[in-house]
């Protein structure tokens, strides 16, 4: 991919709006708007979602090609945790539509292990491997550990950002506030990188409408749904839900980042927007639901429906 020249746009925080005022608000989008937005989950691979979103017949190594047809992107997890195989890569590609695009994350041995310093080796193992992608590749994310603090890895940072290649596009998420300032706002803009917006909102603060520090560094928007990680694993490290339905509503939120993306679709490029099981507790019905309120449908297999019955939902609403 070859980079693309912008003009830097600052946006620092701006007072959330009320749930009283943003549940009035409607969007109509014209058809060139919406293709700028592309929803789809945080990874695809969910054994939760066997049966209320693969079919329980359709094997696992065919649930990407069965995502695809319902999703226009998704954030792929797996590089986190391993650089990707050359023939799974390509995989990747065959499996999925012309149109089709992916996000990737940058393994955690640069981020976490590494911690962004003498990882130039890696770096380029990473990048020449998710090479096959091609056109369909449009973001690498880099997710800094929330132990990543300014004191320590100010220089670190800086020197990082300066190695990477300009054929790739960026996008980084900082889990720790001290870097929440205008001079690192100048770095990353500076080299031309997405500062991503994460919402990790505790789960019982789930009906505020979110307050973020919201920096617009580049020529396109990178939006995480993530939720509270609090509601994965118990004490003893076992899975605390099952994530095959919406399990908490987050209205509030999902109105204001709504109201976010519509002010910004004028001034940028693109808008990816990803979510997270941990967000509702379904991250395919929380696409959907994003969706709706853009302006735009994103439909499901008919079996997430069923699954989540209309009498289930009237008591999820009488609950929140």
């Amino acid at each position: 991919m070859r980079p693309v020249k912008f003009s830097p746009v600052r946006n620092y925080p701006q007072p959330a709006a009320t749930f009283r005022e943003l549940r009035h608000f409607q969007f109509h989008l014209n058809l060139t708007d919406q293709q700028k937005i592309r929803i789809g989950s945080c990874a695809w691979s969910f054994s939760d979602w066997r049966g209320v979103f693969y079919p329980p017949e359709l094997p696992e190594s065919r649930w990407l090609e069965f995502y695809a047809n319902y999703f226009p992107a998704v954030e792929v997890d797996t590089t986190f945790h391993a650089v990707p195989a050359d023939d799974t890569v390509r995989r990747w590609v065959e499996m999925t539509p012309a149109a089709f695009r992916f996000t990737c994350k940058l393994p955690r041995h640069i981020t976490h292990v590494c911690r962004l310093q003498d990882c130039a080796a890696e770096l380029s193992v990473f990048l020449r491997a998710i090479e096959p992608l091609a056109t369909k590749l449009q973001v690498i994310l880099v997710q800094l550990p929330p132990s990543f603090v300014p004191r320590d890895g100010k220089s670190a940072l800086a020197k990082f950002l300066a190695q990477l290649p300009r054929d790739f596009r960026f996008a980084i998420e900082f889990r720790h506030a001290g870097w929440h300032r205008p001079q690192f706002i100048r770095l990353i803009e500076k080299h031309r990188i997405c500062w991503v917006w994460a919402d990790t909102t505790p789960l019982n603060e789930r009906n505020l409408a979110p307050f973020e520090f919201l920096p617009c560094t580049t020529d396109f928007l990178y939006l995480r749904l993530l939720g509270d990680y609090a509601t994965k694993y118990d004490v003893d490290g076992g899975d605390v839900h099952r994530y095959e339905k919406l399990l908490w509503k987050r209205e509030a939120a999902l109105e204001s980042w709504s109201l976010r993306i519509q002010r910004h679709l004028a001034g940028v490029r693109n808008i990816w927007a990803f979510a997270g099981n941990h967000f509702e507790g379904f991250a395919p019905e929380t696409c959907q639901r994003i969706a709706q309120r853009l302006g735009f449908t994103v439909r499901l297999p008919a079996g997430t429906e069923r699954a989540f019955s209309a009498n289930a939902r009237a008591q999820l609403d009488l609950q929140l």
